[in-house]
């Protein structure tokens, strides 16, 4: 590879699910900063890449079939073809493969949503609703609880270290935010300080750590750009 990659990326948990593995991997890539709360999102150059609007999205100069660029949005789809094009973290056996898939699923349909939840109702949101604040903080607490039990007797979640384990920890990272403490789930909490130690991932968690920010500091105007958007805007 002579081009990098191009990572479209903020420092959110799904952002880091990419910079984790491409630094795992150790492929060469470039961030390209999009700012979510100034709406960078909603630009018509990456409105292209990203037709959903959201972040991450890459595009690979070099597939290795040839040809034009390829451009991928969703984290999930963007972690199964990094570990496919590039190797590593993602067995070849079906049945190995299917362990690993499953858990990336669980993530981007489970984890993923309930735990942003919880974290937007608990810290975003200025109407504090308690019934939405009390549904996500339990439904987050009831899936770190299926992580402790599948964690109980292996490793990582899918046997081997794989991109199921770097997809769920950036968003068990924040477990605090989200109502949660880890010492109820002594097999996650071990899972979570194993992978918070690999060079990679200390490495991958500092990429962009300039442009972070804190939901106290929001504006109004980022506030509207983030939770104020419909089809008609």
């Amino acid at each position: 590879m002579t081009t990098p990659i191009d990572l479209y990326y903020w420092p959110t948990p799904n952002g880091h699910k990419i910079t984790i593995l491409l630094e795992e991997q150790e492929v060469p890539y470039q961030i390209i900063p999009i700012n979510i709360s100034k709406g960078d999102q909603f630009e018509a150059d990456f409105l292209k890449i990203a037709p959903n609007n959201r972040m991450p999205a890459i595009v690979d100069h070099e597939p290795s079939g040839g040809g034009e660029p390829i451009s991928i949005f969703e984290s999930g789809a963007i972690m199964l073809y990094l570990a496919e094009e590039y190797g590593g973290f993602l067995p070849h056996e079906a049945r190995e493969k299917a362990e690993v898939t499953q858990w990336l699923m669980w993530q981007m349909g489970g984890l993923g949503p309930m735990a942003g939840q919880a974290h937007h109702f608990r810290h975003y949101a200025q109407d504090k609703i308690e019934y939405a604040i009390n549904r996500y903080t339990d439904e987050c607490n009831r899936l770190y609880g299926v992580m402790d039990r599948r964690l109980k007797d292996r490793d990582f979640l899918a046997g081997e270290y794989s991109i199921a384990d770097m997809a769920c920890w950036p968003w068990v990272k924040p477990y605090e935010r989200q109502g949660q403490d880890l010492s109820e789930f002594p097999n996650l909490k071990r899972w979570f300080e194993t992978i918070e130690a690999r060079p990679a991932v200390v490495k991958a968690i500092e990429v962009g750590k300039e442009y972070r920010s804190r939901p106290e500091d929001m504006t109004d105007e980022a506030r509207q750009i983030l939770f104020g958007q419909t089809a008609r805007k």
